[in-house]
């Protein structure tokens, strides 16, 4: 298995995987949906009231194409109604490393920028 330090001496493969990695999260709003994912599973509901101003069309989009991309598990329980819950997959756990960088990341840039 390939591990970053063979793509750090290959710009071409750096910037392909960088490519590939946000064409699977890019958008405003596939984040904030893995990280409401990142606290258990949720109902389209619930996923909805943790993401201010997302309407469920967008939201309906956005599960669909991280579905797609293995980000998610959608599960459909044979029940009355019909319950349809959402989780991270393995993969979408593994992102949210990157996400908790992020997030490092965003509070001291802010405190940076904001301290000038």
């Amino acid at each position: 298995m390939e591990s970053i330090k063979d793509f750090k001496v290959c710009p071409v493969q750096y910037v392909t995987s960088i490519n590939d990695t946000m064409n699977v999260i890019s958008g405003k709003w596939k984040l904030p949906i893995i990280g409401s994912l990142y606290f258990g599973k949720k109902r389209f509901t619930e996923i909805q009231r943790n993401i201010s101003k997302i309407t469920p069309r967008m939201l309906s989009k956005e599960l669909k194409e991280l579905e797609l991309n293995g980000m998610i598990v959608r599960k459909v329980y044979d029940s009355f109604p019909v319950t349809i819950e959402y989780e991270l997959s393995e993969s979408g756990i593994l992102i949210t490393d990157v996400l908790d960088k992020m997030i490092e990341w965003g509070i001291e840039h802010r405190k940076a920028v904001v301290s000038k």
